[in-house]
């Protein structure tokens, strides 16, 4: 009985209709927000400021005390000022013995101080219960309903209690806590909010050295040598056709490093007959950016398609169909349709749309409201079995459109093949190791690994 009231207890804020008054110590931006939200959930909030006088931007019903006063009103007291201005807590010391202090403040860069400042506040207050919470929502949030931004609220501390106090507001306020342990998770959690993108950055870096390297190829091959060997100006370009070709070439090696750490990791496994030792460092990091990059690769294809809708509509293209029609009647010869011709034009057509059609699905189950609704198995059978196919139909859809081309003479200008033919080279090879990974030799004791058995067990560790 007491195992499942406690359980309820964990899961559900205090059922209590008379709430305990929440001190917040600071009336800027972010105290205000706070106040104000938690007075909406049904918390009486009192406010412990230097100066006791109201304004008009405290939240109504609220009162204002000194920071003596104001901490004799409350169990718990929300500290939402900079830990430069920490040091009046000292002579607060006593007040504040046996109550929760809730550390909501942030630094101006990663690792500023030695330790945490939910750390130094505890080290200040020794008697105080502090637990470090709130950080990594912004006053915007607040204001706004949270419903623009994460409702995750991190939360850690030394006293079970004192968490569990402040878990049940977080609730109240229609925040999800996040139990992060013990207060030696507090820089972490500081450190958090001024991460920027770093899920995103080795994606983006690559992208961006990909993408400079891939322009300046084309640049090479369809500007320069037609200036240099046949005096012909192709500057305009760069403005459609080079964005054309980089595009659907960043897509598809994006795409195929998606899946390439997820064959290496199989090979090292296989190798090792084990599953119980650590990926290399740079696997590890590469394997948790995949969904990014993806969403990157899903953009390029994106970019690809809008830049093909408006080909027809170029004036480099009109100029060249008028030319051949022209030509054709001052001739008085029509070209037959070479239906060979046709049969490739429209499969590469087709297998464009079905890979971008499943790239939108691929990137659409990515979605963390989507993934939510599908449970382990549905999530990988898309991201696994349909993202290959994704990578199949899409060097399949290079392939055909300039197969032909690689014993071609003429493709080579300075000895340097087509852009698209260098894209397939990752791709290609992903598929092909894939291929010989699913051989019932290889797929089975593969199986048996990620199952847990173990080749060498005293190799194991």
């Amino acid at each position: 009985m007491n195992k499942n009231s406690s359980n309820i207890m964990a899961l559900a804020p205090t059922t209590s209709n008379k709430r305990e008054t929440v001190c917040i110590f600071g009336t800027g931006d972010f105290g205000r927000a706070l106040g104000h939200k938690i007075i909406q959930s049904g918390y009486p909030v009192v406010f412990g400021s230097r100066s006791t006088q109201t304004s008009s931007l405290i939240p109504k019903g609220a009162e204002v005390l000194s920071h003596m006063e104001a901490a004799q009103k409350a169990a718990i007291i929300i500290v939402a000022i900079q830990r430069q201005h920490y040091n009046f807590l000292t002579s607060l010391a006593e007040i504040l013995r046996g109550k929760v202090l809730v550390d909501v403040s942030n630094n101006l860069k990663i690792n500023q101080y030695p330790e945490s400042n939910a750390e130094y506040l505890a080290q200040l207050v020794p008697g105080a219960r502090v637990v470090k919470a709130f950080n990594t929502v912004s006053a915007w949030a607040l204001q706004s309903g949270t419903l623009d931004a994460s409702r995750q609220v991190f939360v850690c501390g030394d006293d079970m209690e004192a968490k569990q106090m402040v878990m049940d507001i977080v609730r109240a306020l229609g925040l999800t806590p996040l139990d992060q342990g013990s207060l030696l998770a507090a820089q972490e959690i500081e450190n958090y909010p001024l991460q920027l993108f770093p899920m995103w950055k080795f994606p983006i870096l690559l992208s961006l050295g990909l993408t400079a390297f891939f322009f300046f190829y084309c640049l090479i091959r369809d500007i320069i040598y037609p200036y240099v060997y046949e005096n012909q100006d192709f500057s305009f370009f760069i403005a459609i056709s080079i964005p054309n070709r980089i595009c659907p070439i960043m897509a598809l090696i994006l795409l195929a490093l998606v899946y390439l750490p997820g064959v290496l990791a199989a090979i090292i496994q296989l190798y090792r007959g084990t599953k119980y030792r650590r990926f290399p460092d740079w696997l590890d990091k590469w394997m948790l950016c995949r969904k990014q990059l993806g969403l990157v690769a899903l953009a390029f294809a994106s970019l690809h398609v809008l830049y093909t809708l408006v080909i027809p509509i170029r004036s480099f293209v009109r100029w060249r169909i008028s030319s051949l029609t022209v030509s054709q009647a001052l001739s008085n010869k029509t070209e037959p349709l070479n239906t060979t011709n046709a049969w490739l034009s429209d499969s590469y057509l087709a297998l464009g749309i079905l890979g971008f059609f499943l790239f939108v699905l691929l990137g659409i189950t990515s979605l963390p409201s989507v993934s939510n609704n599908v449970n382990w198995r549905e999530f990988r059978f898309v991201q696994s079995k349909l993202g290959y196919l994704t990578l199949i139909f899409c060097t399949a859809h290079t392939l055909v459109y300039g197969g032909n081309r690689f014993l071609s003479s003429s493709s080579y200008r300075w000895y340097l093949p087509n852009a698209y033919m260098l894209s397939l080279i990752v791709p290609c090879i992903v598929l092909v190791v894939k291929f010989v990974l699913i051989f019932p030799c290889l797929d089975k004791p593969l199986t048996r690994i990620r199952q847990g058995w173990v080749r060498n067990p005293q190799y194991s560790e």
